[in-house]
């Protein structure tokens, strides 16, 4: 089958915007939908998930995957409900969960199934907690604390303070760093918005990267927090 690139620029925008775009939602899919245009619309970081050989993954999941939702949505900007619910009837059999085909899940429950499980990808994040023993892990959540300062946030800020206040550091620069925003359900909203950060700069949340001092400008020696 035909694989496309995915869009950038003037692509993207002619592509994906208007009625009848992105990834059809269906039966608390949301979770799904919108974590596979973010994985796939606009970039080709993970594009390796689609084409990983075989029998190191599934198969079956990984075509539905590459031709039933990747190469609709970077050909024509729309993917059908019902390609989405196919992929769901697949990872119900291989994730031994039921509701998969009609709850709302957490979307790093979905991450963790279909990169681990189904596609055998090794983890992307390598972090540490307070000189304690690295974990691996598939994406990372933001959990923080209400800040009354922080009113419109942006990606920076977010995952700064976040890893401040769970004194977290990075192990190693990231192959691919996917972010979950704080998310409270129905009743409560941390933010109204969140401004996407277009870049983002991970110097101060490495794990013994050197740095400049702030005050003289050799390499620091100390951190503060």
């Amino acid at each position: 089958p035909e694989s496309f690139p995915p869009l950038r620029n003037e692509a993207a925008v002619r592509v994906l915007r208007g009625r009848m775009k992105g990834i059809q939602g269906h039966c608390n899919s949301c979770y799904m939908d919108a974590a596979l245009f973010s994985l796939f619309s606009c970039t080709s970081v993970l594009d390796s998930m689609l084409f990983m050989p075989f029998p190191l993954c599934d198969r079956n999941v990984q075509g539905i995957l590459r031709d039933e939702i990747v190469n609709p949505l970077r050909r024509s900007g729309f993917v059908r409900a019902s390609s989405v619910m196919h992929l769901r009837e697949q990872l119900t059999d291989k994730g031994q969960c039921s509701s998969f085909t009609n709850a709302e899940k957490d979307p790093e429950e979905f991450l963790n199934l279909i990169m681990q499980q189904v596609l055998g990808i090794e983890p992307l994040l390598k972090l540490q907690s307070g000189g304690q023993k690295e974990q691996e892990c598939y994406c990372y959540q933001i959990f923080m604390d209400k800040q009354e300062d922080l009113v419109v946030p942006d990606v920076q800020q977010l995952v700064e303070r976040s890893f401040l206040s769970s004194d977290l550091k990075l192990v190693e620069i990231p192959s691919c760093f996917i972010i979950q925003m704080p998310r409270f359900g129905k009743e409560y909203k941390m933010f109204s918005k969140i401004i996407p950060s277009l870049e983002l700069d991970i110097t101060d949340l490495l794990l013994d990267s050197p740095r400049e001092c702030c005050l003289c400008g050799d390499v620091a020696t100390l951190e503060c927090s």
